[in-house]
């Protein structure tokens, strides 16, 4: 189901782009897409924007952040129905997942930005006759490219933290929901910053790949694997950095131990959540023997709850996505073709007619199935019963993703060391995906799940030049390091090593 078409040529010969609604399939609008000159001339314009804005005080840009979050809270309505006619995403959802965290963003980097991009010393261990200062310097122009499960704090977070560190951003949001990457744009602008400083371009993967060749300083990039291998080879060419956020297969180890009501709710809400569009989805389920019949009957129990819908009270919408439906499709008949049960669900929601597929929840899984070695970004919960944690840990790891993770237990001390052995950039003890909603935390992942990291005090620092800085302290007419080289000071260097690394007086002192 296609629901981003091409349109008959305009003037100019410029493409056009018709979208429609995932929820009802009616037209929602038109978008011309940016050509490669379009994207360059975007670039220059924050280009000129850029170091101005990297002049201004921290205190100054702060102000513009929260001015920000006024213009947000004032336009809460309209942001919240722009978010849900593109998504179709349930109101509690759109208010909660985009609207609340980009508040919380936007304050957040407003009131640390200052002290955690400050210009620093830093002590050395041995040359007590220097000084070192680190200095954050913003890179320039950053260009983020974004998807359309979270279209609206998916391109704000990062713009709120590349802007905080003092640069510009060129924004290129999903075709599938480019209005609600255009709000980014528009929230700025009303919040009072340089013209060009947050600029957005409409189009699809055409022109995404015109801003990363357009010669931005650094791009941010969410998506899929298969895209992120391209967006880093042309980053690797260019010599400029990137962070890459692509997805993962997150799994939950429930174990013997665990508080089932708990586990079970998790993992309905860690399944189902987005219509499990999140990329920290919990797509595999590993649930020690002991319990299993238990745990699976109360979360077959509550995703019969769960209401699907297009408003008012649901808890899941539809996929936003027309081909990731047709992926979610192919993996339940590759689970059912090779033994798999389906316990709910299993099929499209012929009650609408837009692109619901029924929360759905499979038992008797293996590593075989498709279900449970690829991503899924939809609304499947497979279930495979292990013998003891020990197996579940080893399954877990036996993926090509590593993003999240989560374990549940009552004993926290084992949680914690459950956590630290699964090969992911993140993981959670007793609750799921909640790591990119605490600004604290650095998010991302390790094998096909990314490189780099954003948020806290490491991504932000991530839209930053560091700079060291070496001042010499006393003076002098020379140094022991510098010419001439002759045997009174091999000798010399010779009693220093000895001393220095040879004695425990000297270990110390260094």
């Amino acid at each position: 189901m296609a629901l981003v078409e091409l349109l008959p040529g305009s003037p100019g010969g410029r493409r056009r782009l018709q979208l429609k609604s995932s929820a009802t399939l009616d037209p929602i609008g038109e978008i011309e897409v940016a050509t490669a000159d379009d994207v360059r001339a975007a670039v220059e314009r924050a280009r000129k924007a850029q170091p101005a804005w990297a002049e201004a005080s921290f205190d100054e840009r702060a102000r513009h952040l929260r001015r920000a979050v006024r213009v947000l809270l004032a336009n809460e309505d309209e942001y919240a129905a722009t978010i849900a006619r593109e998504t179709g995403k349930p109101e509690v959802e759109v208010l909660l997942t985009e609207l609340m965290s980009a508040c919380d963003a936007l304050e957040f980097y407003a009131k640390r930005a200052k002290r955690l991009l400050a210009e620093r010393s830093v002590p050395l261990h041995l040359m007590k006759n220097k000084k070192l200062r680190l200095v954050y310097k913003p890179l320039g122009v950053v260009g983020i490219v974004t998807p359309w499960n979270f279209p609206f704090i998916l391109a704000l977070n990062p713009t709120v933290q590349a802007l905080a560190a003092g640069n510009a951003v060129v924004l290129k949001p999903s075709e599938a929901t480019p209005y609600s990457g255009r709000l980014v744009e528009e929230l700025f602008r009303a919040a009072g910053v340089p013209e060009g400083l947050v600029s957005c371009v409409f189009g699809d993967g055409e022109t995404g790949a015109a801003l990363v060749e357009a010669g931005v300083d650094k791009i941010a990039f969410t998506g899929s694997v298969r895209t992120g291998r391209k967006v880093a080879e042309a980053c690797g060419r260019q010599l400029i950095p990137c962070t890459l956020e692509l997805g993962g297969k997150d799994p939950m180890i429930v174990c013997a131990d665990a508080d089932l009501e708990r586990a079970a709710n998790g993992a309905v809400f860690g399944a189902f959540a987005n219509a499990g569009q999140i990329c920290v989805s919990t797509e595999r389920v590993y649930v020690v023997d002991s319990v299993a019949d238990e745990f699976i009957r109360r979360v077959v129990e509550k995703t019969g709850l769960l209401r699907q819908g297009t408003g008012g009270e649901a808890d899941l919408g539809p996929m936003i996505w027309g081909p990731q439906l047709d992926v979610i499709e192919n993996h339940v008949a590759d689970a059912r073709q090779r033994g798999a049960q389906v316990l709910t669900g299993g099929r499209r929601n012929p009650a609408y007619a837009g692109l619901f597929y029924e929360p759905t929840v499979l038992a008797g899984v293996d590593h075989q199935m498709l279900v449970m070695r690829e991503e899924s970004f939809g609304p499947l919960l497979p279930i495979m019963r292990v013998r003891d944690e020990a197996e579940a840990l080893r399954l877990a790891n036996d993926s090509g993703y590593g993003l999240n993770a989560s374990v549940w237990t009552r004993d926290k001390r084992k949680g914690v060391e459950l956590a630290r052995a699964i090969d992911s950039g993140c993981a959670v003890v007793n609750d799921c995906m909640v790591t990119y909603g605490i600004p604290e935390s650095p998010f991302g992942g390790v094998k096909s799940s990314g490189i780099g990291r954003v948020n806290g005090e490491i991504g932000l620092r991530g839209y930053c030049q560091v700079q060291s800085i070496v001042v010499d302290r006393f003076g002098g007419r020379s140094e022991l390091h510098w010419f001439p080289y002759d045997a009174r000071k091999a000798r010399l260097l010779r009693r220093a090593m000895r001393f220095i690394w040879g004695t425990p007086l000297g270990r110390w002192l260094s």
